[in-house]
C-alpha cells in the first residue's frame, strides 16, 4: 500500500536503503529532508518487520544536517539539557513542551515575516534590515526566558534562585498565560 490518506510510506531495507513506495524511488536521508521542508507527511517502516522506525530517521536525519553544514541549530547547552531529562521525571513533559514551543515560534516566524514584507514589499530587501532583524532577537529572548522560566516551573528543585523546594502552583500557570498574551497582544499590535 503506497499511501494512507496522504501519507506517504517509506520503506527501509537491511542494506539501508529507504524505498519511497508513493513514487516508486529509492530515496535518501537528504531526500527526505527535503520532503519534511515541503511538508510533506511520510512515515518510515522497517521493510521486515512493518515497525514504524520515522523517529529514529528524522533523528539521524537531524544528526547529518547537524554534522555536515556546520551551522547548528542545537547549541551544546540545549543537547546537555536535554540529554539530562531522559530518565528523570521531567520526560513525558519535554516532547509536548517542544513540540508546542517549536509550533509557536513556526506561528511567530510566519507573522514576522509577513510584518516584513507587508513593510517592504516582495522586491529585494534595499533597506536597512536592522529592525526587523531586533524583532527576531528580541523574540528569540523572550522566548529563551518563557522556556527556562517554564521549565523551573516544571521543575522546582532545580530552580536556583530558591532555597527551598516548591511546587508549581496556578499563580504561575497564570502568570506564564499572561506572559503568553502580552506577547500576542504585542505581535498583534506590530501587524
Amino acid at each position: 500500500m503506497a499511501k494512507t490518506e496522504g501519507q506517504i510510506i517509506i520503506k527501509k531495507y537491511a542494506n539501508r536503503r529507504l524505498y519511497n513506495t508513493g513514487t516508486s524511488t529509492y530515496v535518501t536521508l537528504d531526500d527526505l529532508a527535503v520532503m519534511v521542508k515541503k511538508g510533506e507527511d511520510f512515515v518510515v517502516q522497517d521493510a521486515k518487520s512493518g515497525d514504524d522506525i520515522t523517529h529514529s530517521v528524522l533523528t539521524q536525519i537531524i544528526f547529518e544536517q547537524e554534522s555536515k553544514t556546520g551551522n547548528t541549530l542545537l547549541p551544546i547547552s540545549f543537547l546537555r539539557q536535554l540529554i539530562s531529562f531522559y530518565g528523570d521525571q521531567m520526560q513525558m513533559v519535554v516532547p509536548s513542551y517542544l513540540e508546542h514551543s517549536m509550533q509557536a515560534f513556526t506561528e511567530q516566524q510566519a507573522q514576522i515575516k509577513e510584518q516584513i514584507n507587508r513593510a517592504f514589499g516582495d522586491t529585494p530587501l534595499t533597506k536597512n534590515l536592522t529592525a526587523p532583524l531586533q524583532l527576531v532577537e528580541e523574540q528569540v529572548k523572550r522566548n529563551t526566558e518563557m522556556f527556562h522560566k517554564a521549565m523551573q516551573m516544571f521543575s522546582p528543585f532545580m530552580a536556583p534562585q530558591q532555597k527551598e523546594p516548591r511546587k508549581a502552583g496556578a499563580k504561575d500557570i497564570d502568570e506564564l498565560k499572561e506572559q503568553l498574551r502580552a506577547l500576542q497582544t504585542k505581535l498583534d499590535s506590530l501587524g
